[in-house]
């Protein structure tokens, strides 16, 4: 999802003027659109569809990084512990 600032950034007035435009942007390119006011970022248009999946990826990232902080520190079970805290015995 690479941003092209020739299209992907634009005023809030853009957005106060043509809303159905720029959603129709972030479903067909599958990049965010960065509003701007006076100049300066204040917020992101993005799909749901894209929302969802980022939001999704990033919690699977920080479960893999809490998993091998728990390997570092010492926070392991066997694989039958594990089978008897989930009941799978």
């Amino acid at each position: 999802m690479q941003t092209k600032f020739s299209e992907d950034v634009i005023p809030l007035s853009g957005l106060k003027i043509n809303p159905g435009k720029v959603v129709s942007q972030v479903n067909d390119t599958h990049r965010p659109v960065l509003l701007t006011s006076r100049g300066r970022g204040v917020a992101v248009v993005q799909s749901l569809d894209d929302y969802e999946k980022t939001a999704e990826e990033l919690r699977f990232i920080k479960a893999v990084a809490q998993g091998l902080a728990d390997i570092r520190e010492g926070n392991t079970a066997t694989l039958a512990e594990a089978k008897k805290i989930l009941g799978a015995e």
